[in-house]
């Protein structure tokens, strides 16, 4: 398949789909990558499937993530019923 026919598919989806928004194909790159890290894939399994020879090219998806969504700070989980597994750090 040539860039060209992708290029085309493209274009007839977006016509399609009614979406009118300026958008290119890399756009699907970045929302692949933007919805894996909110499924909690690692930044470093991110960079690896795109290619990326840096993090630091990774790290552009996190401003893009809603990462925060439905996590919890360890002060606000319920107590651990666990009794007999004291933690040597407590």
């Amino acid at each position: 398949m040539t860039s060209a026919a992708i290029s085309r598919a493209f274009g007839d989806a977006l016509k399609r789909a009614q979406i009118s928004k300026e958008v290119s194909i890399h756009s699907l790159r970045h929302s692949f990558a933007t919805h894996l890290l909110e499924d909690g894939v690692s930044l470093l399994q991110i960079k690896e499937l795109l290619g990326h020879a840096s993090i630091r090219s990774t790290t552009v998806y996190l401003h893009l993530a809603n990462v925060t969504s439905g996590m919890l700070s360890p002060l606000d989980r319920p107590p651990s019923t666990d009794k007999g597994n004291i933690s040597a750090h407590a």
